[in-house]
């Protein structure tokens, strides 16, 4: 008896590739093995980066707060300590946006903190 090969699921499987691979360069695209290759290194870098993508945005926050705090005479490790001292309980997140967008209630925050 010969040997019997789903060709429906295996064409449905590198249909669903090519279909994910759409929009990229070249082979990438439209060629079966290209393709596989393709779009599984860019799962690897979706992977990576969504936890890279917090780090860069912690450095960003911690930028802003130091530039903000500055306009104040202290550094940024001071203003932290102090801030914990304080018992002043905002993450770096919400600081660096008081620090941009509401410099008001920034100053507050470094006044209550001195």
């Amino acid at each position: 008896m010969p040997r019997s090969v789903n060709a429906v699921a295996s064409r449905a499987r590198r249909k669903k590739i090519l279909k994910l691979t759409r929009g990229q360069y070249g082979r990438r695209k439209n060629v079966w093995t290209v393709a596989k290759n393709s779009w599984e290194k860019g799962q690897q870098y979706a992977y990576r980066d969504r936890k890279a993508k917090k780090r860069s945005f912690r450095a960003l926050w911690i930028t802003r707060i130091n530039a903000g705090v500055r306009q104040f005479g202290m550094s940024y490790s001071v203003f932290m300590g102090k801030l914990h001292q304080a018992g002043i309980e905002l993450n770096r997140k919400v600081l660096a946006d008081l620090a941009m967008n509401q410099p008001e209630a920034f100053k507050a925050v470094v006044d209550k903190v001195k």
